[in-house]
């Protein structure tokens, strides 16, 4: 029930698949896209910080007719600049340093790190009624997202449709005939990193191999630079997955690592 995106532009559907898109236009992250009235959406712009890597510029979310607009530090409802935690018909949102939280009522919460990560749960009664970077939602995994009919799409073509289109945008599509580099090495360090005593309650609640495909994707992309985001997004994410999904991580972070 959860679809998120964190570090080095990955992204993972309610399906289940992972894939990365590079993208620093508007996004449509996920939209109900059944109704002739959509209950809610939620987008995404992404853009290179100093370091070079991609983070999370801004939110855009509806829901019913409330709009609210993240970015760090800052939160926007209907236009106007409200303190957290804020109350509205139906909807929650709450802030620390690290976090904005959104809880609406029609069965959505999203969750941000006001970074790289964001994470949003949704009700199954949404089963097959999104569209968007998280995939339909029908509990199959690459179809439809990947594979639609006889036609089948690589992650970069898949992104750039979810684009939203703005009149005066300056973002270039990332080009899709440029396959993102496939990435053989650095397994064994990212499974030791990712099958820590630290990590021992978390093993039978996700799919292992899937983060380690991304950590081993982070490796390759820093090309040795001994990069902290190179390693620690992935990690947090696995760490943050499996907190949510009822597992308890234990303390990883050290003073030398992340």
């Amino acid at each position: 029930y959860v679809c998120s995106t964190w570090g080095n532009n990955h992204f993972k559907t309610f399906d289940g698949d992972i894939y990365q898109f590079p993208g620093v236009c508007e996004y449509n992250f996920v939209s109900d896209c059944q109704d002739s009235y959509p209950e809610f959406s939620v987008h995404i712009q992404r853009a290179l910080n100093s370091n070079n890597h991609p983070e999370i510029q801004y939110i855009l979310i509806k829901i019913k007719d409330i709009t609210v607009y993240l970015k760090p530090k800052l939160v926007v409802v209907d236009g106007r600049i409200v303190k957290t935690p804020y109350y509205s018909s139906g909807m929650l949102i709450e802030s620390n340093d690290i976090y904005i939280k959104i809880y609406a009522k029609l069965g959505m919460v999203l969750m941000w790190n006001q970074e790289d990560a964001l994470m949003v749960e949704l009700d199954n009664k949404f089963n097959n009624h999104t569209c968007g970077l998280c995939g339909d939602y029908n509990g199959i995994p690459i179809y439809n997202e990947f594979i639609d009919g006889g036609a089948s799409y690589n992650s970069i073509t898949y992104g750039n449709l979810q684009k939203i289109s703005k009149p005066n945008a300056k973002c270039e599509d990332p080009d899709e005939t440029q396959a993102l580099p496939s990435c053989n090495e650095h397994r064994d360090e990212c499974e030791r990193l990712l099958t820590s005593s630290a990590f021992a309650d978390c093993r039978f609640r996700l799919n292992l191999e899937t983060y380690i495909q991304a950590c081993m994707q982070d490796k390759c992309a820093c090309k040795g630079n001994e990069d902290s985001f190179c390693v620690c997004s992935t990690i947090s994410e696995y760490s943050r997955q499996c907190s949510h999904a009822g597992g308890r991580p234990g303390e990883w972070r050290t003073q030398q690592f992340c």
